[in-house]
């Protein structure tokens, strides 16, 4: 697996806030533990408030509301699955299955690591515009990598011509994206996490490559 050199597409996500103020620190870290006992809707203010040791009004000014403080966690994991992503993309690789099982590693590993925060993000993007337009950011990001390294395999004679390498690139991106929340979820038809990249990993191969590589 070829990739270019170097990736000048947007991160297409808003800038983190940096902050080494152990009150919101301590905030963020109380709403990723409580959603993984409940869901967002259930979490109210003073959850977050208590569970970070401070007051209400003290909460109002590093948060304008819950949602903002999932917003916050939502850009810190992204910034992960993208950093691992680049990385993933960037590093040579000893062969085709080897490089792409490695991207796809990337945001399984990532995600699955705060798996909750994950299904809440998913789920809060039907109601909140801020949310649902980091993602679809986000996605735009992961789109263009993956296309420009489609056409990078293209070119250097390793994959077929076919669709167009973006169309392509978002197919891929969508599959990953649903089997990955119907694995985390249970929602519906899933796959079991143990095969999860397996199967990925079949699927983008030969929508590629037009077959599975031996190497």
């Amino acid at each position: 697996m070829t990739v270019p050199a170097s990736d000048s597409s947007p991160r297409g996500r808003r800038a983190v806030r940096p902050s080494g103020d152990d009150r919101e620190l301590a905030i963020l870290a109380t709403a990723e533990r409580l959603l993984a006992e409940k869901p967002l809707n259930a979490i109210s203010v003073d959850d977050l408030a208590r569970g970070a040791g401070i007051s209400r009004p003290t909460f109002y000014f590093y948060f304008a509301s819950k949602d903002a403080v999932l917003l916050t966690l939502l850009d810190r994991v992204v910034a992960e699955a993208d950093a691992a992503s680049r990385e993933a993309f960037g590093h040579p690789a000893t062969g085709i299955r080897e490089g792409w099982r490695r991207v796809i590693t990337a945001y399984y590993e990532t995600f699955r690591a705060h798996r909750r925060l994950t299904l809440a993000g998913a789920e809060a993007r039907s109601s909140n515009a801020e949310i649902r337009d980091l993602w679809a950011g986000v996605v735009e990001t992961w789109v263009q990598r993956c296309a420009a390294a489609i056409d990078a395999e293209r070119t250097r004679g390793a994959a077929p011509a076919g669709p167009d390498a973006r169309d392509l690139a978002v197919v891929l991106t969508s599959t990953n994206e649903r089997v990955l929340y119907g694995t985390f979820s249970g929602d519906g038809p899933a796959l079991a996490e143990s095969g999860v990249v397996d199967v990925l990993l079949e699927v983008w191969l030969r929508a590629i490559y037009g077959a599975s590589p031996a190497d």
